[in-house]
Formats: structure tokens, C-alpha cells, sequence
């Protein structure tokens, strides 16, 4: 299957089969790394990397991804870039289709990252925005199936704050036939037009998107109980008041009691030891966040190989 020239903005964008293209490329590239085999399937390419928001998983697991496949990954901040001096987006866009071979954007807007896909002429993989976070739910996906088994009928509760992350997730889901509860109190349940969306994918694939204030409610025999942070970035300012209204959906072993009894426990990273999650619970055998944050890695050299190689 022909991934290439697409560019790689949002799961609802993506059909079922693609996205299972993508996990099993992932899975081949993981095994041959572990046996020390690199195909330089992206020889002579390069790149493009633009940060409105610092990072450590994006930056590394990207620079290493793209070195592994024999290409050359440019970190752009935005310091390195005329973005805050005014110029367009569709400008810079346009300028960088011209130098490199590909684009990955870690942004705020949305808008910005689509805006890039429209004009640059090269593929772009959205690293993360304000809405959508697709290689995130990529990672947690192969992370799932290594540790079920499957992703059909899976059962993933995600509790807190809904962000992009639980966007992506919702998407994700629904294409792949999993029941995904989001426990979120009111005023931070997720974007109404991406769970519709989500809701119409899942009609189709025999999955479930539920809503839930009550968080035992939203765990009760999870496969897989989901935390992030509960102030994001540009959230600092709200953080106090976050903190009191979402307390009741901290992840811990009181909570973790109502899943399944082989639940495990996933964190997008950075965690917050004592507020979204407790420590014995994160650091703990039920958590898989190493092996998630690592299938990032695995994941997005398996989409830049598909949007990518000749």
C-alpha cells in the first residue's frame, strides 16, 4: 500500500488498513533495530522541524528516526525561523517545500499545521497541535497490541483533562474497533466536532466512544486506564484551579481497583508524580509509559518511511 507524497495531519484522515500498514512497518523497523539492522530507506533526505513548543520525545525520537533511516532531520525554533517576525506561515511554508523533503510541525494552532500541509508541497506530519497529537496515538496503538495481543474490542479509559491527546485517541479507536470511555468533568470533555467525527468513524468499525463525568464509571474493567497532565503547555496560568477541579480523576490504585485485573497504565509524558498520576502507580509493573514513549521512535520512522521512501 502507497502511502507516498501524503501527508500525516490527523487519524481521521487515515483508514483502517493504513493505519495497521503503519503498525506493522513499526513492529518490522523495532525488530531489525534490536537485532542492529538499519535500512537506510530514507537515504539522502532530509527533514524539516519546526518547534513552537519545546520537546524532548518529539525532537529525539524524530532526529534519531530520521539518522536510523540514513536522513538528516534540521531542528527549527522558533527562533531560527521568520514566523516572529511576521512572516506567513504559507511563506514559510513554501520556502522550506523548496529545501527539504519533508516537514514535521510541534505547534499550537492547528491551523498552522494544516497550513503547512496546503502550501509547502511536501509531505507534513503534524507532531503535535493544540487539537491533535496522531503520532502519539500511533505509539500508544503498537504499545497496546504488544501488550494485548489485539486492538479490536480493547477496552481504554482515558481520565483528566481532555486534550489532544484524547482526541487522537478517540480517532484512533474508533478505526481500529476499540471502546474508548473519556472521564472528564464538565467544561473539560473534548471538542465537540472531533468526537462527532470520532462517533461517525466508530458507527463503522464497531467501536464505542462514551462519555463520563463519574471516573470509576469510566474505568470499570478497562483494558487500559490513560492520564496526561492536567495543564499544558499555555495552561500554566489556569494550573491551580485544574488541580482542584480534576483531583477526583487522579489515576491511583484506588481507581486502578475498579478495572480490569490485567489494566495497564499509560502516560503520554511529562507526568506530574502526585496530580494526574500517583507514583506507585506510574512507576509500578502495570505501567507500559517506557515501552510508549520508545514506540514513538518505532511509529514515526515507520510513517516517514511510508510518506517518504521511493
Amino acid at each position: 500500500m502507497s502511502l507516498r507524497g501524503r501527508s500525516f495531519i490527523s487519524l481521521h484522515e487515515y483508514d483502517t488498513e493504513e493505519l495497521h500498514t503503519i503498525l506493522r512497518l513499526a513492529s518490522r523497523l523495532k525488530d531489525d533495530l534490536r537485532m542492529g539492522k538499519r535500512e537506510p530507506l530514507l537515504n539522502g533526505r532530509t527533514l524539516g522541524m519546526i518547534f513552537q513548543k519545546s520537546s524532548t520525545r518529539t525532537r529525539v525520537s524524530f532526529e534519531a528516526g530520521m539518522t536510523q533511516l540514513g536522513g538528516h532531520a534540521l531542528f527549527l525554533s522558533s527562533q531560527d525561523l521568520q514566523l516572529n517576525r511576521g512572516e506567513t506561515v504559507a511563506d514559510t511554508a513554501r520556502v522550506l517545500g523548496r529545501y527539504v523533503d519533508a516537514i514535521m510541525a510541534r505547534t499550537y494552532a492547528h491551523a498552522d499545521v494544516e497550513q503547512l500541509a496546503q502550501h509547502s508541497g511536501v509531505p507534513v506530519i503534524n507532531g503535535l497541535s493544540d487539537l491533535l497529537h496522531p503520532c502519539q496515538a500511533m505509539a500508544d496503538l503498537l504499545t497496546i497490541q504488544e501488550k494485548k495481543g489485539r486492538l479490536a474490542g480493547i477496552q481504554l479509559a482515558y481520565v483528566g483533562d481532555s486534550n489532544n491527546v484524547t482526541h487522537s485517541l478517540m480517532q484512533a479507536g474508533a478505526r481500529m474497533g476499540m471502546h474508548v470511555r473519556v472521564g472528564s468533568p464538565a467544561g473539560f470533555g473534548p471538542d465537540a466536532e472531533v468526537l462527532s467525527r470520532a462517533r461517525r468513524m466508530a458507527a463503522r468499525s464497531g467501536a464505542t466512544i462514551e462519555l463520563d463525568e463519574d471516573p470509576v464509571a469510566a474505568v470499570r474493567d478497562a483494558d487500559v486506564v490513560y492520564a496526561d497532565t492536567w495543564a499544558s503547555m499555555g495552561q500554566e496560568a489556569e494550573r491551580e484551579a485544574r488541580i482542584e477541579a480534576l483531583s477526583p480523576y487522579q489515576v491511583n490504585e484506588a481507581l486502578l481497583r475498579h478495572a480490569s485485573d490485567d489494566v495497564i497504565f499509560m502516560h503520554c509524558l511529562p507526568a506530574h508524580r502526585g496530580e494526574e498520576v500517583t507514583a506507585d502507580v506510574i512507576d509500578g509493573p502495570r505501567s507500559a509509559v517506557i515501552d510508549e514513549a520508545e514506540n514513538r521512535l518505532h511509529v514515526q520512522k515507520a510513517i516517514l518511511a511510508l510518506l517518504l521512501a521511493a
